[in-house]
């Protein structure tokens, strides 16, 4: 973009030298670093907006891609809301209904209290 060869930036050096003068020319190239510097910093937070949007861009197509692809695949196995029943376990031979019955009772979580036993405060024995 500024391509300065060698010999331009020695003929600018020579003319500031000149028309600045040896005694002002410190004074004006911390000015010149200045205004560079902040010339360099508002590119580079100009640099990183332009990023930051074209990164928002990016996620905001691959969002519609992926609202697009769940659709497709939502249409083609539709969610079923029912939880989906267990198979039955065949009763081992020679146990009876009765059997099941009592076996079913011991496993169910509701007990009533005569047969609930009080917490202990000690150790076990």
């Amino acid at each position: 973009m500024f391509d300065v060869a060698p010999t331009e930036l020695l003929l600018v050096i020579v003319v500031a030298l000149v028309v600045i003068g040896p005694k002002d020319l410190p004074k004006a190239m911390r000015f010149v670093g200045k205004w560079v510097g902040k010339a360099r910093g508002m590119a580079r937070h100009f640099r990183a907006g332009l990023d930051t949007m074209m990164r928002e861009a990016e996620l905001e197509e691959l969002e519609k891609q992926w609202r697009a692809q769940n659709e497709a695949i939502m249409r083609e196995f539709p969610r079923v809301d029912a939880e989906p029943t267990p198979p039955a376990i065949p009763a081992p031979a020679g146990e009876t209904a009765q059997d099941e019955d009592a076996a079913a009772a011991a496993a169910s979580p509701e007990q009533d209290e005569t047969h609930a036993m009080p917490p202990r405060d000690g150790p076990l024995p």
